[in-house]
């Protein structure tokens, strides 16, 4: 009680989210029999996995790919496919983002890469700058549903019975189903903003097509390398970065070799800030499993809740909540070990009850009071957070349809695992 009671109290004090889990082990560890050297065996080995290298590569393909001036070029393959419809340029600004998710996985990289090119050109076609700012957060959610995805990744390595791949393929159909329902919201209130359409000539249209093939490809192999068993993920990782610096010094010629030790460097920031919370947390749960604690929730829940319904109805509510003061792959660590066992035993398909948490969490990006996208996007468009909270609330609204759809139609989630054998 004590720990948890410190672990919350530094999380409200702004704490970092691995010390604050290190400080309350550590609190932990100080009224037990075992000495406080056990907490850094545990932090190594819950990183101790071949497969967890497959996130710092995966990061650093992200990296490599933005540098490589693919941007512009997922923005006119997009323009191409999308371009001519009711409100071409909203549409181009979701579609770029699922083209986008295949690259970098990445949210925060999506808003960033994509924020600074469509929000000050939606604005000069007439959409409102707050508009334009919090339809880009909120097709950024896309990034990490479709895959290549660290979350996915993630919580595969925490989990048992669920694998990599089948989390792909599951998350292919969540991802285009959000796409397609922010289309239509976008195209249903076209008319309130009088947005021309943006028409490319067939000679653009092709141009555009050929140059999109490059960063498209990537994904289309990694994926389908990882499903015909050909690669591991962390192999297949691997490659993504050699097919990123070859496209980006030799194909392209957009990235620079003095480029490339403050990519490497961002990159092993930004890898380092996901590894040390998995660290804290790997450690946290065999704390927790040696104290009995998963156990007895489990009990707990399985005493007053027998219905999977009911169950994944308040895993929603508990989510949506926890996402507005933890980020995503933090509240993944610390809760998923305890929610999975729950779920399997309810004869939830572990598959989609992944899909479900990961898409869960990751609407937490946009909403206040902690939404890293929400952050981003106004951090670029400079509108102040009261206009973007009020025009991002429509989108929310549409995410958590999608999501209860997901929730309840498992289908949408297994056909694509179904379908290859998973």
């Amino acid at each position: 009680m004590i720990t948890g009671f410190g672990l919350l109290a530094l999380l409200a004090i702004g704490a970092p989210v691995a010390f604050a889990i290190a400080l309350a082990i550590a609190i932990y560890i100080s009224g037990a029999t075992f000495g406080i050297d056990l907490l850094p065996q545990r932090i190594f080995a819950g990183l101790d996995s071949f497969t967890i290298l497959a996130i710092p590569l995966f990061v650093l393909a992200g990296e490599l790919m933005n540098a490589s001036g693919i941007t512009a070029r997922v923005i006119n393959l997009a323009n191409a496919l999308v371009g001519h419809a009711k409100a071409g340029l909203a549409q181009v600004n979701i579609w770029s983002s699922v083209i986008f998710a295949g690259l970098s996985g990445s949210a925060v990289a999506d808003t960033s890469a994509l924020g600074r090119i469509f929000i000050p050109s939606m604005e000069k076609e007439g959409y409102p700058r707050d508009f334009a700012a919090a339809l880009t957060a909120a097709s950024s959610v896309i990034g990490p549903i479709i895959p290549p995805s660290i979350p996915v990744i993630i919580y595969a390595l925490i989990t048992t019975n669920v694998s990599v791949p089948a989390l792909f393929l599951a998350g292919i159909v969540p991802g285009i189903l959000l796409a397609a329902a922010l289309s239509i919201y976008v195209r249903v209130f076209a008319n309130k903003y009088a947005i021309p359409r943006d028409r490319m000539s067939f000679r653009e249209k092709l141009r555009a097509l050929w140059n999109g093939l490059v960063p498209v490809f990537m994904p289309i192999f990694v994926i389908g390398s990882i499903l015909a068993g050909i690669v591991t993920p962390t192999e297949a990782a691997s490659f993504a970065v050699f097919y990123a610096l070859i496209v980006g010094l030799f194909v392209f010629r957009e990235l620079k070799p003095s480029e490339l030790p403050g990519i490497f460097a961002s990159s092993m920031r930004d890898s380092s800030s996901i590894l040390i919370i998995m660290g804290t947390v790997a450690a946290a749960n065999w704390f927790m499993t040696f104290a009995g604690i998963p156990q007895a929730l489990s009990s707990f829940v399985l005493g007053y809740v027998d219905s999977p319904a009911m169950f994944l109805i308040l895993i929603n509510v508990m989510l949506l909540g926890v996402g507005l003061v933890l980020e995503g792959i933090a509240a993944m660590l610390v809760l998923v070990p305890i929610l999975h066992p729950i779920a399997i035993s309810l004869g939830i398909d572990p598959t989609h009850f992944g899909i479900v948490v990961i898409f869960n969490l990751m609407i937490g990006l946009i909403t206040p009071p902690m939404g890293l996208c929400l952050f981003v996007a106004d951090g670029v468009a400079n509108v102040g957070m009261a206009r973007m909270i009020k025009s991002i609330m429509p989108l929310f609204l549409v995410e958590l349809v999608v999501l209860l759809v997901i929730t309840f139609v498992p289908q949408l989630v297994t056909f694509m695992p179904n379908l290859f054998g998973f």
